[in-house]
């Protein structure tokens, strides 16, 4: 497999042994890092390579799972964790409100792990018709831009529709009782919904929302630690590029953590993005039309400048 600008920069560093320098290891660290059920550092977590990694530093390490990105970028951004991953949208809220947090690193677009699915049954067949019907979503999430974008192809603003807020299980309840008309999604939960109530996609994000999934630290780590941030990346590299390869045995691994079946899991697994890279001007660009469509929908308080939180890594 050929290796990703950024996994080829990271490797390089680690062969000449450019990385964490010893003053880290004079100043013990807990690390914490958020988690999701899902993507790469779910499965670092799981394999339990970074405790082994950063264990001569003194730094240890702590695993905090939260149900989604909003969740996830709340705590960092009150300075409960250090370090996480999220999709494309909740970054922008949460630097809307504060300026706590730094983009790190970023893996490809995966257009197709996210959608906005209708009951089997359901008389829905246009983005046009879910005026005036109820949609479920996790508020701040990747599958929110991915409806704005979507009601805006269907001719409609988010004003004509009904939002219920709410995380994957609490929607997952709703939309298979029949309490909302729609539900805006990603994987596996997408993956899992469609196995399981043969939902049907009114809408993914081909053409309409990239869905790449970003990991961020504090701006606080960013400062004191930047060799720190190195470390985590060298190893989600390493992680990123076998999981891209082994997704038989992905899906074994996180099946017993999802409660999905690790068949579903390879169905998820395999509409992920692979190649973790640094955030360049492509993908500023592109979160930076995230922010500006916010704004002008009133969904954050303030335009903002994405670029202020890319960060640099310094070796």
């Amino acid at each position: 497999m050929r290796l990703s600008r950024f996994a080829a920069v990271v490797f390089g560093l680690l062969a000449t042994g450019i990385g964490v320098r010893p003053a880290v290891a004079a100043d013990p660290v807990t690390l914490r890092i958020g988690v999701q059920k899902y993507g790469t550092l779910i499965i670092l977590a799981q394999q339990h390579t970074l405790e082994a990694a950063l264990k001569p530093l003194g730094v240890t390490v702590e695993w905090r799972e939260f149900p989604g990105g909003p969740q996830l970028l709340e705590a960092l951004s009150a300075g409960a964790i250090d370090f996480g991953t999220t999709g494309d949208a909740p970054p922008i809220f949460a630097q809307a409100a504060s300026n706590a947090l730094v983009y790190v690193a970023v893996e490809p677009p995966a257009p197709t792990g996210e959608a906005i699915l209708v009951p089997k049954g359901s008389p829905l067949e246009s983005l046009a018709e879910l005026k005036g019907k109820k949609v479920a979503l996790n508020k701040g999430s990747n599958v929110h831009f991915l409806l704005v974008q979507a009601l805006a192809k269907g001719g409609l603003s988010p004003k004509d529709i009904t939002p219920v807020y709410l995380t994957p299980a609490d929607a997952r309840a709703a939309f298979e009782n029949g309490n909302v008309d729609a539900w805006a999604i990603w994987d596996p939960f997408l993956a899992a919904a469609q196995d399981a109530t043969q939902a049907r996609v009114l809408a993914d994000g081909t053409g309409l929302a990239t869905n790449r999934q970003f990991y961020l630290a504090s701006r606080h780590l960013a400062e004191e630690h930047p060799d720190l941030i190195q470390a985590v990346t060298q190893e989600i590299v390493k992680t990123d590029a076998w999981a891209a390869t082994h997704q038989p045995e992905v899906a074994a691994l996180l099946s017993p953590k999802t409660g999905i079946p690790a068949p579903i899991l390879e169905k998820s697994l395999a509409r992920l993005g692979y190649g973790v890279t640094p955030i360049d001007d492509e993908v500023l660009k592109s979160q930076q039309q995230i922010a500006d469509t916010f704004f002008r929908l009133g969904l954050i308080p303030k335009p903002i400048a994405v670029r202020d939180a890319a960060w640099n890594a310094r070796s």
